[in-house]
């Protein structure tokens, strides 16, 4: 009798579980997956990049040809790892804070390595990282209203630091200096507009949720 009436329940009822059919659970993605696993490799490469950066005087060709190998598959795991989290649904957590830690981390790391050694003054290493830091604090001080997305700004701003700290860390002839030096004004440049774009988006966006909470307090 039971039986049957399990029969006509499910005959009347199509939306009914099959009792025969165990329900799928959700698979939670892996902490450590292949794209965490090339946002940490990336970290890790960081002081990497810096010892063989400063391996005798800063300056022999073949160190610096190394230091600038370490920088370039450092730089190429941020584009893989990305395109894997967002193509296979690796997307966690850990990654959506870790990447941009990674990012800053090698460009800093360069930056500053660069200016020690005395081949990028040190008002471009700060305008840069005035600008990284500034944008970090402002992103914490708006999670809890939205997040700011990056933008494609953003993403120019970082593969064109990359190509000019690039050029900057190759062992170059004198004549190739002018290349270096339009990229990284274009750097900052860029480093400077997408800064000045996200704080547009963070005042916006601050205006709006004043604005939601005094209607709110006001009954409208």
């Amino acid at each position: 009798m039971s039986a049957q009436r399990e029969d006509w329940t499910a005959a009347d009822n199509p939306a009914a579980p099959d009792p025969s059919v165990e329900p799928a659970s959700e698979t939670a993605v892996p902490l450590l997956n292949i794209a965490n696993i090339l946002t940490i490799l990336r970290i890790l490469l960081v002081p990497v990049f810096l010892v063989v950066l400063f391996v005798g005087d800063g300056h022999s060709t073949t160190w610096r040809l190394i230091a600038t190998g370490v920088f370039a598959v450092a730089a190429i795991t941020d584009r893989i790892d990305g395109q894997l989290a967002r193509k296979y649904g690796l997307v966690t957590d850990f990654g959506k804070l870790a990447d941009p830690i990674a990012d800053k981390a090698l460009i800093g790391a360069a930056l500053v390595g660069l200016s020690i050694l005395g081949d990028l003054p040190w008002w471009v290493t700060a305008v840069i990282a005035a600008r990284e830091l500034g944008i970090t604090l402002l992103r914490f001080a708006v999670l809890r209203h939205a997040v700011i997305p990056a933008g494609r700004g953003g993403k120019l701003k970082t593969l064109v630091q990359t190509i000019a700290i690039g050029f900057y860390l190759l062992p170059l002839p004198d004549g190739f200096d002018i290349l270096g030096w339009v990229l990284m004004g274009a750097a900052v440049l860029l480093t400077v507009v997408t800064g000045l774009d996200y704080v547009v988006q963070a005042v916006r966006l601050r205006a709006g949720v004043h604005k939601v909470e005094a209607n709110a307090s006001t009954g409208a």
